[in-house]
């Protein structure tokens, strides 16, 4: 069996090949924060399938309840907070790139290429305790 079969490892690649790419992206807007009608550009998130649909089918299900009026509801479409993003402001050049948000999301994909990479290394480190070879 190769590691690349074993399903953490898989992820874990998928996960640091995609915040490569994504940080080439992000450079790429950086560089071009000067360049008129340059619109700066992301990748979509990834989407790994649900835990909950993968888990075994014995595991019951398990809803909160709101037990008093005066707690928040959780339920689906009934939010009681809403996130509102402010859209990016145009420069009369026609440049949509702002530095400081670009800048956030390289310092985020920076932190979770960091994490993806630390926990490669200690499965791998655990694969070799296992047989052995540490």
């Amino acid at each position: 069996m190769a590691i690349t079969d074993i399903p953490i490892f898989s992820m874990l690649r998928t996960r640091l090949d995609w915040a490569q790419s994504r940080q080439r992206l992000l450079a790429e807007n950086v560089a071009n924060s000067d360049t008129p009608n340059y619109q700066a550009r992301d990748l979509a998130p990834l989407n790994f399938p649900d835990p909950a649909k993968i888990a075994t089918a014995g595991v019951p299900h398990v809803q909160l309840a709101q037990t008093e009026a005066g707690h928040f509801s959780l339920a689906e479409g009934n939010s009681q907070f809403s996130e509102s993003k402010a859209g990016y402001d145009v420069r009369p050049t026609g440049n949509a790139v702002s530095l400081e948000e670009e800048m956030m999301k390289v310092a985020a994909n920076q932190m979770d290429y960091q994490a993806a990479s630390a926990l490669y290394t200690r499965s791998l480190n655990l694969i070799k305790t296992a047989i052995g070879k540490r």
